[in-house]
């Protein structure tokens, strides 16, 4: 049984779809930095259980106004 699931989410940069694995029980609610695997752009991760299930939250290094 593996600990983690496989996420897909798209690049804010280049559009492509990337690849993550996240592991529920210590990745929910927390920030990462990811290399885009296409273009290679820093991007801002925020992964968080909206209720429905795990939601992936991906900017732009500048996007982060809020």
């Amino acid at each position: 049984m593996s600990l983690t699931n496989a996420e897909k989410f798209e690049c804010p940069y280049c559009m492509t779809y990337n690849d993550l694995e996240i592991d529920e029980a210590n990745d929910v609610g927390q920030q990462q930095i990811v290399d885009c695997q296409i273009c290679c752009s820093p991007i801002e991760l925020s992964i968080i259980d909206n209720g429905f299930g795990i939601e992936i939250i991906a900017k732009r290094d500048d996007d982060w106004d809020e």
